[in-house]
Formats: C-alpha cells, structure tokens, sequence
C-alpha cells in the first residue's frame, strides 16, 4: 500500500470513528476505496444568503471534500454544497490553505470547516467573499454565531 492509501486510509478509520457520536458534523457520503471524496452535514448556526444583500441563519449545511492525488502535501479541495454567506466561503471554494498542513487530519479539517460557518473562524484580510467580510467588520457583537464546540470531548 502507497503512503498516499495509508493515510486515505488513517484518515477514513479516524473520520468514522469520531463522527458517529458528534451530533453537530454527520457523513453524508464518501467516494473511493480507501475514501478521497467526503461529504458531510455540519448542523451549526451559519448564515445563508437569501437575496440581494439579505441573509439568514440556518442550519444543515453541506461540504464537499476532496483529497487530490498530492494529497497531504496539497491541501483538500473543499467547496459547499448549499449556500453559506462567510469571507472565507465562496460558491466554488472553501478557502483553507491558510490553516493546512501535511500533518493535519481530515477529522481537524471538517470540524475547521464547521469552525468557520458558525463564524467561531474568519479572516477579513484576504476574503473570498468581500460582502461577508464587511458585514463581519460591521456586526462583531453578533460572533460566533454558534459557540458550541464542533469537535466535543
């Protein structure tokens, strides 16, 4: 088995073991043998768009992560799958490279992810969504969204 496998593989053991008993991140599905494709549901407070500078808070929302061929040296290509309103969110990625190393674990990964949609993790400086970042800049008193710990115990 390549390195590559062993760690898709590490990565798989570690994600269905912990997942199960969180009731904030479920996975919704996997794809590949060992899995390189993941999608979960992170049931955090986040905020949705809902029209032309209008937004909500919702619940249920889903991710897509894929480890490419490179991978860990190269970070997961993270994108959502239903709408969030975030600065480090936008329709086609999920901006994570700030925060990747080889050295972290898928499981770490999806609850950074989870972090990020309850607004417990932002960065204004380098948006990808520049709307999110202002709002975030303008309504402090309002963040985190959700303060519950995504990766408890």
């Amino acid at each position: 088995m390549t390195p590559r496998l062993r760690r898709l593989a590490a990565d798989y053991r570690l994600v269905t073991a912990a997942l199960p008993s969180n009731p904030l991140i479920t996975l919704v599905g996997t794809e590949g043998t060992p899995p390189d494709r993941y999608v979960v549901e992170i049931n955090v407070t986040g905020l949705v768009p809902t029209g032309e500078d209008k937004r909500e808070l919702a619940l249920g929302h889903r991710a897509e992560i894929y480890l490419p061929l490179d991978y860990p040296r190269r970070a997961p290509i993270c994108r959502m799958l239903t709408p969030v309103f975030h600065p480090n969110i936008d329709a086609q990625k999920i901006c994570v490279g700030d925060h990747w190393s080889a050295g972290q674990s898928l499981l770490l990964l999806i609850s950074r992810i989870a972090e990020m949609i309850a607004f417990q993790s932002y960065n204004v400086k380098s948006p990808l969504n520049p709307l999110a970042a202002v709002w975030a800049e303008t309504h402090p008193e309002l963040l985190p969204l959700d303060r519950r710990d995504v990766l408890p115990g």
